[in-house]
């Protein structure tokens, strides 16, 4: 499953059910966010498939065999792909459902991104011919544009493709009942010319009415000041916009 969406969407919450759901079936489940790797290790292809092979293995409380398996002559990709198929996988009984948050960073790093998501696609392939792969589920999450990559190497063009869209005015309004709120269409509507169907947005400020801190009318114009609801989120829109000089002239 591929889980596209822009910054604070919903692609982690959506991975979190979906892993609970699996859990429910009796699948194993293993959450991992890229963002948690440091940066020395997204930018080393060898050091991020040892980093991936450890974190799963911890999660199972699996003991470090990584040079039991790892073999330089071998490559790293066929050591990580080692690793996985005769101890990881061959130490579970149940089918294991991977997500993989945050993978864009890797994209930092192009020839790591195509060596490591190639990978991937290869480890898709094999799900198909060999029971031992047949127990492994990969969850993708991205939230850019997906540089063009081998189109037989990638592992973008498989499986089920999930992009997450803005809320629309009728999801808007079931939120503010789950949340306890009695709008009428009119109040929607202009809590929606504000920050459209922006689903961070929308929740940030259905939670603090809620919960009556503030009104929708204090909160419509207190949103654009350093004071209002608001104020992180423009001012790391402001970091970002400062980081590119032809964006600021």
């Amino acid at each position: 499953i591929r889980i596209k969406g822009s910054r604070q969407m919903g692609k982690t919450s959506l991975m979190a059910r979906i892993l609970h759901h699996a859990k429910q079936q009796g699948y194993l489940t293993v959450p991992l966010s890229f963002q948690s790797a440091d940066g020395d290790i997204l930018a080393d292809l060898d050091k991020l498939l040892k980093w991936l092979c450890v974190s799963v293995g911890r999660t199972f409380k699996l003991e470090n065999k990584l040079a039991d398996y790892w073999d330089n002559d071998l490559g790293s990709k066929t050591s990580c792909t080692a690793y996985f198929e005769e101890y990881l996988l061959a130490e579970i009984d149940k089918p294991l459902v991977l997500g993989l948050d945050e993978v864009d960073l890797v994209f930092q790093h192009p020839k790591i991104a195509s060596d490591f998501f190639s990978l991937l696609r290869a480890w898709h392939e094999y799900t198909k011919i060999s029971e031992d792969w047949k127990k492994l589920r990969l969850l993708l999450l991205t939230s850019t544009e997906i540089p063009i990559l081998n189109i037989h190497e990638s592992p973008f063009n498989v499986g089920l493709h999930i992009e997450l869209s803005e809320f629309t005015i009728e999801q808007v309004q079931d939120l503010t009942r789950r949340y306890g709120l009695h709008w009428n269409t009119t109040k929607v509507e202009q809590l929606m010319a504000l920050v459209g169907g922006y689903p961070y947005l929308v929740q940030l400020a259905l939670y603090h009415i809620a919960r009556q801190e503030t009104t929708l009318e204090q909160l419509l114009q207190a949103a654009p000041t350093d004071y209002g609801v608001y104020s992180d989120h423009l001012r790391r829109l402001l970091w970002n916009l400062e980081q590119q000089q032809e964006l600021v002239d």
